[in-house]
């Protein structure tokens, strides 16, 4: 009898029957309130009517066109529309199917457009698990342990990480610019520097908002060096954080974007953007792949775009996100357990820490588990594993944040058994 890899850990104990909007029925007869989106894929919450007929009307069409050998109009129509909202000079796309394949498709960009082999990634931050893109991963050994000789050329910078390293934010800013030009002038000569990659927000890292500053900083040097500079927006972007692309909190414009997860509401579809005359650069053969810009995933992205513009969910994300950091605030106020409250728009934490101040994953774990208990899904995350994170649908009502606020405050008060 075959069965699931042992490696593949459950969060939690639900099996789902059906789900809706904000909401997952399991298989037991309960009701759980969401707040994982999949890893924050489904953005305009589970099965959106839109989004469920665009992809039962393409499958009814062509499900797969491989889009080297022919065309299909819903490439050609979620290219339209991405291109509404990428920047003007972002305005040639590559499709893959995961995020960590547009990483990969990105720093091989880079490096066949520079001729230059070193990549500089920063600490904590997460980039895919396939062996280029683990390479660039540091939210945890475990994404980049036990398969060396990992890819080579990678260096790892510090992040502005305040809390961390117990200073505010500017000068966690001046700290880690410090460090990445001193980095520039011992290891990775920016002669041999090929791009920059970030997050705008940490995902797996632990819900980090990259400070705009330390962003600009990075522009500045990439724009004296010819350093390509790349933002990995596969979870921040598509309006996660109360804007369309998480790096709008700066006045960057990045030279490549990275694109998954919310862009199809759940249906395995990624991309990069670059100008023209940057993917011009890449090698004749080096894009493509099978199943990339699928003509059911690429319709349920046309559909997934309309529907954020429609209902205007950028904006909703932004007045719900507000809701739901002030109503971490709020439980988190006096509890010298949590150690801080971050986020932007629906993409929102909790940091736990001891009495002393030091990491508690311990807490973090318990709090995520008794969540279920009270029908609320949440996920951990962080290097060290000591961070909840909070993930509504773009979708979500005022009324599903306060429910979920309320229950994640009873899974805090049984988790410390107040």
């Amino acid at each position: 009898m075959s069965r699931l890899s042992p490696l593949l850990k459950q969060a939690t104990p639900v099996v789902v029957d059906h789900a809706l909007g904000s909401w997952i029925w399991g298989i037991d007869g309960e009701k759980y309130l969401d707040f994982t989106t999949g890893i924050g894929v489904t953005s305009t919450g589970h099965c959106h009517p839109r989004v469920v007929a665009a992809a039962r009307e393409q499958t009814g069409l062509i499900i797969h066109g491989q889009y080297t050998t022919i065309m299909h109009q819903p490439l050609l129509k979620l290219t339209d529309k991405l291109g509404e909202v990428l920047p003007l000079s972002l305005d040639s796309i590559f499709y893959a199917n995961s995020g960590s394949e547009a990483v990969e498709a990105s720093i091989r960009l880079a490096r066949m457009a520079t001729g230059r082999p070193n990549i500089i990634a920063f600490h904590g931050g997460f980039h895919g698990r396939t062996v280029a893109a683990a390479s660039l991963t540091s939210a945890g050994t475990k994404f980049r342990a036990g398969f060396s000789p990992i890819m080579g050329g990678v260096h790892i910078a510090p992040f502005p990480y305040a809390l961390r390293y117990g200073w505010d934010e500017e000068t966690a800013v001046d700290f880690a610019l410090r460090e990445l030009d001193y980095l520039l002038q011992t290891v990775s000569s920016p002669a041999d520097t090929a791009a920059f990659i970030i997050e705008p927000v940490l995902g797996d890292g632990g819900y980090l908002p990259t400070p705009p500053r330390f962003l600009e900083g990075l522009r500045e040097r990439a724009d004296h060096y010819g350093i390509i500079f790349i933002l990995d927006e596969v979870q921040a972007g598509v309006g996660r954080t109360g804007k369309f692309w998480g790096y709008q909190f700066s006045s960057v414009i990045p030279d490549i974007i990275i694109t998954a997860k919310g862009l199809a509401s759940g249906f395995p579809i990624s991309a990069i953007a670059a100008s023209f005359d940057l993917m011009s650069k890449a090698w004749p053969g080096s894009q493509g792949g099978t199943y990339g810009g699928n003509a059911v995933a690429a319709a349920a992205g046309v559909a997934t775009l309309e529907v954020i513009r429609d209902e205007n969910l950028v904006e909703n994300a932004r007045i719900r996100g507000e809701q739901l950091h002030e109503g971490l605030q709020n439980i988190s106020s006096g509890n010298s357990l949590i150690g801080d409250v971050r986020g932007r728009g629906l993409m929102q934490a909790l940091e736990f820490v001891t009495e002393m101040g030091e990491p508690n994953q311990s807490l973090a774990s318990a709090v995520q588990q008794a969540a279920v208990a009270h029908g609320l899904l949440l996920l951990t995350c962080g290097t060290l594993g000591n961070v909840v994170r909070v993930i509504p649908p773009l979708t979500v009502s005022s009324e599903e944040i306060s429910s979920g606020i309320q229950r994640l405050d009873a899974a805090l008060k049984a988790a410390q058994g107040v």
